[in-house]
């Protein structure tokens, strides 16, 4: 079993959300590999859009270049059986890095196409395990707009096997916060 860990924190190494990740990808065991969406992940834009939107017999050589990263993400994916997403819960919802990946992997064709009854997700079949660590915010409140967002975002790709494990309220929770993620690390 393969495993895709994206990681998202801005404080790598001395990050809730990155430590559990990493453990819980290590728990699933198999060959793992990670993505930092802070490293080389360059938003999309009006060139990244416009290459999109051209078949892809007409592209040009700068706009394959341009969707190259894109490509590359959406591999990553496509190869994975699981994909562990770990992130910390910023401002109620998830880091612009972690946006930043979402808006390459979510292309029509690709990862999803359109219906006459709505869009399908073509990435079926696979796992995702979501890990969120946050200072206040409860996941699954009415002011956490990461977890829901996150399993839309998957379900809409085509992944609806999503577990979350939350270390959420550290601030106010402290070390039973993590512990308790910890135990769910372990059970999976």
């Amino acid at each position: 079993m393969s495993t895709l860990y994206i990681t998202s924190s801005a404080n790598p190494g001395a990050s809730t959300s990155d430590t559990l990740g990493r453990e819980t990808a290590e728990k699933l065991g198999g060959p793992v590999v990670v993505r930092d969406t802070n490293k080389g992940l360059i938003p999309i834009d009006q060139s990244w859009i416009a290459a999109n939107f051209t078949p892809a017999d007409d592209r040009s050589a700068v706009q394959r270049n341009r969707l190259a990263l894109s490509d590359t993400l959406i591999a990553e994916v496509e190869a994975a059986d699981t994909l562990v997403i770990a992130a910390p819960v910023y401002n109620f919802g998830v880091p612009s890095t972690l946006k930043a990946w979402i808006d390459h992997i979510c292309r029509a064709g690709l990862t999803f196409k359109y219906t006459p009854d709505g869009p399908v997700g073509l990435l079926q079949g696979k796992r995702a395990i979501i890990v969120l660590a946050s200072g206040g915010t409860k996941v699954g409140s009415d002011i956490d707009f990461a977890s829901g967002y996150l399993r839309h975002i998957m379900g809409f790709i085509g992944i609806t096997d999503v577990e979350i494990i939350a270390a959420d309220r550290i601030m106010a929770e402290g070390d039973q916060a993590v512990s308790d993620a910890r135990a769910k690390i372990a059970a999976l």
